[in-house]
């Protein structure tokens, strides 16, 4: 099976290229969606996918993730990617100083479409708030601690398995496999 994975984020990309390693051909194909808007990025990848579908009539995966953080009452929750390219990282550790509450957690919705409609996968991963450590991953990697280790700090091949992402794809993978779609592809 080949799958496309619509998203501007090259990064995206290769974390789920490296989660489907030698079990299915990924294509990366940039297509600029609108951004929804809801609460639930469940539902924003839903309306994102059902855009690609519309656009490319290819089976394809989206998805959107929210980055909560408890002591700021969930924000910036699916509004991530706004507050990183406008505040970011710097923004968000100023927000947290003098707050002893360090609790995060991220929430990542795949949403497959195909000639059947479009279903969604999530994923979440709880970690806490740090100082930034790590010259790897993208997004708030750096400034977010699971199990002592920022994702930052963690190979790709290891990211794309723990990570929220990882954990909506797993849940997508298991799907496949439930549909007979997931096979092992010759060398």
């Amino acid at each position: 099976m080949r799958l496309a994975v619509v998203t501007g984020n090259p990064n995206k990309a290769k974390e789920v290229a490296a989660f489907f390693s030698g079990k299915l051909e990924v294509d990366h194909i940039r297509l600029e969606c609108p951004e929804f808007r809801h609460d639930d990025v469940g539902e924003i990848a839903r309306e994102k996918a059902r855009f690609a579908y519309e656009r490319l009539k290819v089976p394809l995966i989206v998805d959107d993730t929210a980055f909560s953080i408890d002591a700021l009452q969930g924000f910036p929750g699916p509004y991530a990617a706004y507050v990183l390219n406008t505040i970011g990282i710097g923004g968000i550790l100023t927000l947290m100083q003098g707050r002893p509450e360090r609790a995060a957690h991220f929430v990542t919705a795949i949403a497959y479409a195909d000639d059947d409609g479009v279903l969604v996968f999530k994923g979440t991963l709880d970690g806490t708030i740090v100082a930034p450590r790590g010259t790897g991953g993208f997004g708030y990697d750096p400034i977010f601690e699971w199990e002592g280790h920022t994702l930052a700090e963690l190979s790709l091949e290891v990211k794309s398995t723990i990570s929220h992402r990882g954990r909506a794809l797993a849940a997508f993978s298991g799907w496949l496999k439930g549909k007979g779609l997931l096979v092992l592809h010759k060398s």
